[in-house]
């Protein structure tokens, strides 16, 4: 209240996680009339009544609107937005004390709504259907955790906001490839799509993408057990913008995808792929062989990715940022083809690779003096001979993971906290770190120490 008396020209206000309640969230209503972005997360002590009064008296200048985890925010309050908040664009609502009423009166009430992010379980086909028909300048729109929602949500979507360029479903259960044929038709526009769990989502739906939406930039498919190689084929052959892929746990997609990916996408600049075995050395040579412009690649526990993929990668690429944790196959000749060819990778992780060795971190050493994130845990070959040439060039290394590589003592980490001004965070066994080397590092770095 007192915050409100003395800022009356206050625009932006996050009161997520406060202990705020109705007298002072109508106070601002009251007198802040140029507010324009409101974050009430975890704001749990607010009711209705709060929320009504603030809506009457800053609605009309109201463009962003958060909401989550309020126990006491009905419908009622969102009446009140969809009737005083015409300038809204920002929606976003986490709640399941929310209905179709509250929805629908804001897609009726709000025609300026361009962001739209719902976790509703409570919601149905029925707001969807309103968002369709009513917000016709919505651009992105983020749906998680809907147990009520179906292929009639999205068709309406589909055939109603046709600016629509940034879509994520998560965890929606009962959408299918019709559904998302609906978008792929109707949203042409289309630059972001994100699936996440939606096990009944398949091939043909994401074909359709590839078919229809051709200005796609970004593509991540999570937990998409359905989606097979002949989607990416067609992503690859329509998409030629897209710019990012994120795959993970997508056992269906092979090979064959990634090099139709490699081929058709060739101004790709991020692949992030995570557990998803049938990918091998075929298609990330591919990747190398195309896409000269990637600046990330993150292969996480693929098993069958190995040094080859990284010789292909180090002589087509100038990797920024590299992770291949989890990938045992790949050994000294695959890091040190990196280094070669990547001078400006400044992030590399190679966790739990039993084959990488010394002479790697020797190769690093000299061709990454950019080097500032490295990560070595559970490396066991690796020791202080090869961290010491390592950190000898590396001048910029801030941050240093090292725990469980028996290789490595305490000289090793005294090498890295006395030859790295940068340094900030080092991780280790707590009995690696000498007493000398604790006094060095005084309180500037911070450690997060294991115990064996």
């Amino acid at each position: 209240m007192s915050l409100a008396q003395k800022c009356l020209h206050l625009k932006s206000l996050d009161l997520q996680g406060c202990y705020v309640g109705d007298q002072g969230l109508a106070a601002v209503g009251k007198v802040c009339n140029q507010l324009e972005d409101l974050n009430l997360r975890f704001c749990e002590g607010l009711t209705d009544t709060g929320l009504v009064d603030l809506a009457h008296g800053c609605g009309k200048s109201l463009k962003s609107l958060g909401i989550a985890a309020c126990v006491k925010i009905t419908d009622v309050s969102l009446e009140a937005v969809g009737s005083h908040c015409k300038s809204l664009e920002t929606l976003s609502l986490d709640s399941e004390f929310i209905h179709n009423k509250g929805v629908h009166a804001v897609a009726q009430g709000c025609p300026l709504l361009r962001v739209l992010k719902l976790q509703c379980i409570n919601v149905t086909d029925e707001a969807l259907v309103a968002v369709g028909n009513r917000c016709l300048s919505l651009e992105l729109l983020a749906l998680y955790s809907f147990q009520q929602f179906t292929d009639k949500g999205l068709h309406a979507v589909g055939k109603g906001c046709k600016k629509l360029k940034n879509l994520t479903l998560s965890d929606c259960y009962f959408l299918s490839d019709m559904g998302l044929e609906a978008i792929a038709t109707g949203c042409k526009e289309l630059t972001h799509l994100e699936i996440n769990g939606c096990h009944n989502i398949g091939t043909m739906g994401l074909e359709s993408i590839g078919k229809f939406c051709r200005n796609l930039t970004e593509l991540a498919l999570l937990y998409c057990q359905r989606i097979g190689n002949l989607a990416l084929l067609e992503v690859g052959r329509g998409c030629k913008s897209l710019q990012a892929l994120h795959l993970v746990d997508c056992s269906s997609i092979g090979d064959d995808a990634i090099c139709s990916i490699a081929e058709g996408c060739q101004n790709l600049k991020k692949l992030h792929i995570r557990r998803c075995y049938k990918i091998g050395n075929n298609g990330i040579v591919a990747v190398g062989e195309h896409c000269n412009s990637l600046t990330e690649l993150s292969l996480r526990f693929c098993d069958r990715v190995g040094d080859e993929a990284l010789i292909s990668i180090g002589q087509g690429c100038s990797l920024q940022h590299l992770n291949v944790s989890g990938c045992h196959q790949i050994g000294d000749a695959g890091i040190m083809a990196i280094a070669k060819g990547c001078p400006e990778l400044n992030y590399l992780d190679v966790s739990v690779l039993q084959n990488l060795g010394d002479q790697a971190m020797v190769e690093l050493g000299k061709g990454c003096p950019l080097l500032k994130d490295v990560v070595l845990s559970h490396c066991r070959q690796i020791t202080d001979v090869g961290l010491s040439h390592l950190v000898k060039n590396c001048r910029m290394l801030e941050s240093c993971h090292m725990v469980y590589c028996p290789g490595i003592t305490a000289a090793g980490v005294a090498t890295v906290v006395s030859g790295c001004a940068n340094i900030k965070k080092v991780m280790v066994e707590k009995w690696k770190v000498s007493e000398r080397t604790k006094r060095r590092a005084g309180t500037v770095i911070s450690y997060l120490c294991v115990d064996l």
